[in-house]
């Protein structure tokens, strides 16, 4: 089948694209990673002796970015509905967090453990439509924010993609009431013409 004419542009830039480069040369997963270094570095959200969840995390950058801050005797677990490669330190669940199912398993590997940080970098299957494809994400969001009142200890950080359009201030507000400090961070790694934002809240109430 033929390629779109807005699909060979995306094959072009992504390969012409200086993070996809780095991260090829550095050997990360994927260029997303340079998304979480950039906020790691001025935020300081991942320390030593922190337990975190990592929602929508293949193939896996930020897992394997994490896994090496937090240290061994710390959980980090990926959940992701499609297989990642096993990563040292790191426990993958592959499933829908939506499902019972899911978030049991979720709970067993946490084994009474608190959750420290929260991260999702998920994204609906994109359609090109943004009438379609700005309601899924919201969805997506709201049900990131709901598995951060259950899993994330008092305190706790909570870090998400988000894409600016209908509905985000309403999601944005929610984000607010439930956490101290709430910040929107644009990493240079995000492209410029993306509507992407990652909402970054601290102080889980």
């Amino acid at each position: 089948m033929a390629r779109s004419k807005s699909s060979q542009q995306w094959m072009q830039e992504h390969f012409q694209d200086e993070y996809v480069k780095k991260a090829q040369a550095l050997g990360y997963r994927s260029r997303a990673v340079f998304k979480l270094i950039e906020i790691q570095e001025k935020d300081k959200i991942i320390k030593p002796g922190i337990n975190i969840v990592d929602l929508g995390a293949a193939p896996g950058g930020w897992s394997e970015y994490v896994s090496k801050i937090v240290g061994k005797k710390n959980k980090v677990i990926a959940l992701d509905l499609l297989a990642i490669d096993p990563i040292e330190g790191v426990d993958f669940i592959q499933g829908d967090f939506r499902e019972d199912e899911v978030l049991e398993q979720l709970y067993k590997v946490l084994d009474g453990e608190p959750v420290h940080l929260l991260l999702s970098d998920m994204a609906p299957n994109m359609s090109g439509s943004r009438e379609m494809d700005q309601p899924r994400a919201i969805y997506l969001g709201e049900l990131a924010l709901d598995a951060a009142q259950h899993i994330l200890a008092k305190g706790g950080t909570f870090l998400i993609k988000m894409f600016q359009g209908a509905g985000f201030d309403e999601y944005y507000s929610q984000v607010r009431q439930q956490f101290s400090s709430v910040v929107i961070r644009k990493p240079k790694a995000s492209r410029p013409r993306s509507n992407e934002v990652y909402i970054l809240a601290k102080g889980f109430k």
